[in-house]
């Protein structure tokens, strides 16, 4: 594996971030984290928030308009009125959600 790159800065250049296996329950102050980290971090493509206590789906999602592989798998999240707010992402081709509530729900 190679090792990722900073800027100047000290931020990365990466498109990535694995937040899995934490007690994360919201994520407010998401951009604000990835502002902070990342030298684009509107292009982030992949975001890795597995196995945490997410139940909803918070508004910053839908700002990364470059999201390509999201993964919920191992949440709480228990309505498919909160994954259906990730429409807006207009390049979102994978989300996982098993292990979540939703799955026990009528047409999952």
């Amino acid at each position: 594996m190679r090792p990722l790159r900073k800027n100047s800065k000290g931020k990365f250049s990466s498109r990535a971030l694995r937040l899995n296996n934490n007690i994360i329950t919201e994520l407010t102050g998401l951009t604000d984290i990835l502002s902070a980290v990342f030298v684009e971090p509107t292009c982030l493509a992949w975001l890795d928030l597995s196995f945490n206590d997410i139940s909803h789906i918070h508004p910053v999602l839908t700002e990364l308009v470059e999201l390509r592989m999201l993964n919920l798998h191992g949440n709480s999240i228990c309505n498919l009125s909160e994954v259906d707010k990730l429409r807006t992402l207009p390049l979102l081709h994978t989300i996982t959600l098993h292990g979540n509530t939703i799955e026990n729900k009528r047409g999952y």
